[in-house]
């Protein structure tokens, strides 16, 4: 926009080091010309009495501040008596009290809101404390405002509480170190930058989001700044220039642009946002493997005993016809693992269940299993599920996703050390149990980029916006438990996803694989074409278990 920035310094407690800190910025200034403003966070009086005279000699006027210089109120109870009243005021040439909370706007549009001292946790409130109150006046206003994007600077004292989470760790004990008050205050007023002190240690944060990815409109990111106190002994940073363009002069392509390091806001659980969506109508069975008008033929795999809700005796042989013989708890034995939900009524996925087709089993692991699928689109188009009954990857506990992992890695191994790529997808729409598809697509028939347009392209075609999922973000970050989801994995670990709305075609993945810019294979494209006798079945399975048996980490735990 050619919009020029404004040039800033922001400081930490300067703790009556005023010579100091203006000698300082001086330095800065004759090296990198004239800043616009200084924003001091922290105490910035002292209560020494060489602080005292060196704050008379500016309150006199015998010295000046070199620049324009804003600072948040006590947050020490010694130093109260530098400030005449709660609300601002020039304390002395060029250096002026922000007041005890509110918004400060200046001629460019720059939006600076703050809160001096420290939380206060007695009634009535000490003068160098903050109020709930404080709080509430401070924030109302500007949230009610149908046109609030986010404050450009946010100024306080103390840190907020947990701004480490799924960041760096900062120099200080997190166990006592900031509040929740001003977890809250910057989680509502998303700052660009949030400058704070008081805990003596300089501290950068990886910047965060301040929305949830493909469930909210991309917003700008937020920064937040400690600085250490000015003339510390360890020579820790504690001023910090930068160029800031107001938010209101700037482009909104411009102003939500996402730096690659950023993170997930770490204040959200904490304000504990529900975003919770209604679960989902169940599928009828025969959509993939298992066929509940198929007697049950042959035996699976079973050397290994499963664990996780499975109903098997710890120390015996697997045996899916004594499922129904356990009792629910074993008293007497060793602690079990944590049992998943279980299911409202019958459930052809769960592996104890006894409309399963055991000859389709590949592989049991303890948590998890492979298995070739019904209709399958190639002769090794397997799927991965949990052995236990969950509805979708966002509902598994840790040690069912750390092996589901575990077997995705295998099946690509497995693909490419036949010369063929691996696109895994899950549907969490109209199933009551979790299914990842897993297809490979032989490497001479198209790229990976090829198969991602493909996905893209058929998805415009039926008015869907897939979207690519950031690289560091987990899918559990952008789909709560019960929102319906369609989610893809490329062999390149790009990962696309789709927030279903309504009347998705339950055939999306195997259509866009099928097709004649990937498989060409348009004729599989519905399962139901692709049906298969038993005995066809039982031998494609007892092939695919050999092949894959080198792969099989299933065969060695």
């Amino acid at each position: 926009m050619g919009e020029k920035p404004l040039k800033i310094l922001a400081c930490g407690d300067v703790e009556g080091n005023i010579n100091a800190v203006f000698n300082r910025v001086r330095t800065v200034q004759k090296k990198s010309g004239q800043f616009d403003l200084l924003l001091c966070v922290g105490n910035f009086f002292g209560s020494s009495p060489e602080a005292q005279a060196e704050w008379q000699e500016y309150k006199s006027g015998a010295k000046k501040a070199p620049i324009h210089t804003y600072i948040l109120g006590a947050a020490s109870q010694e130093t109260t008596r530098f400030f005449p009243s709660a609300d601002g005021c020039e304390l002395a040439d060029n250096i002026t009290y922000l007041g005890r909370r509110g918004v400060f706007s200046g001629a460019s549009g720059l939006q600076i809101a703050y809160v001096s001292g420290r939380e206060g946790r007695l009634d009535p409130t000490p003068a160098h404390c903050f109020s709930p109150e404080d709080l509430h006046q401070l924030v109302e206003p500007l949230i009610n405002n149908n046109q609030f994007r986010g404050v450009d600077i946010l100024l306080t004292s103390q840190w907020p509480r947990g701004v480490w989470q799924y960041a760096n760790s900062p120099e200080v004990n997190t166990k006592l170190c900031g509040t929740s008050s001003i977890s809250q205050l910057a989680y509502k007023l998303k700052p660009r930058y949030h400058f704070a002190a008081v805990e003596g240690v300089h501290y950068e944060r990886r910047p965060y989001r301040n929305h949830v990815v493909l469930q909210e409109n991309t917003q700008h990111v937020s920064r937040f700044i400690a600085l250490a106190t000015v003339n510390n002994p360890e020579k820790r940073k504690y001023l910090y220039a930068f160029n800031i363009i107001p938010m209101k002069s700037m482009e909104s392509s411009e102003l939500v642009k996402q730096p690659q390091d950023v993170t997930e806001n770490p204040y959200r659980k904490m304000v504990g946002e529900n975003t919770l969506s209604d679960p989902t109508v169940q599928e009828p069975a025969s959509q993939f493997f298992f066929d509940l008008g198929k007697k049950q033929r042959g035996g699976g795999r079973g050397r290994k005993r499963p664990s996780d809700g499975d109903g098997q005796n710890q120390g015996q042989p697997w045996d899916p016809d004594r499922q129904s013989q356990r009792p629910p708890f074993d008293l007497d034995g060793p602690k079990q693992p944590r049992r998943p939900p279980q299911p409202s009524g019958p459930c052809w996925f769960c592996l104890a269940s006894p409309q399963v087709e055991k000859h389709l089993v590949i592989s049991i692991g303890t948590h998890c299993y492979l298995a070739l699928a019904k209709g399958s689109l190639t002769p090794q188009h397997v799927l991965v599920l949990p052995i236990g009954h969950y509805q979708s990857v966002v509902e598994l506990s840790s040690e069912v996703v750390k092996e589901l992992d575990r077997y995705k890695m295998a099946v690509r191994t497995f693909y490419k050390s036949k010369g063929q790529r691996c696109v895994l997808f899950e549907r969490n729409y109209h199933s009551q149990h979790l299914q990842i598809q897993a297809v490979p697509v032989p490497e001479d028939k198209c790229t990976t980029e090829d198969i991602k347009e493909a996905f893209m392209l058929q998805a415009q075609d039926q008015n869907m916006q897939l979207m690519e999922i950031p690289e560091h973000t987990d899918l559990e970050q952008i789909a709560p438990p019960g929102t319906p989801y369609f989610y893809v994995e490329l062999d390149s670990g790009e990962k696309l996803f789709y927030r279903i709305q309504r009347n998705f075609p339950l055939q999306f993945g195997r259509e866009v694989l099928a097709s004649e810019s990937v498989l060409n294979i348009p004729e599989r494209a519905d399962w139901r074409g692709c049906k298969q006798t038993p005995e066809e079945e039982e031998s494609l399975s007892k092939q695919l278990r050999d092949d894959f048996q080198p792969y099989d980490f299933a065969l060695e735990d």
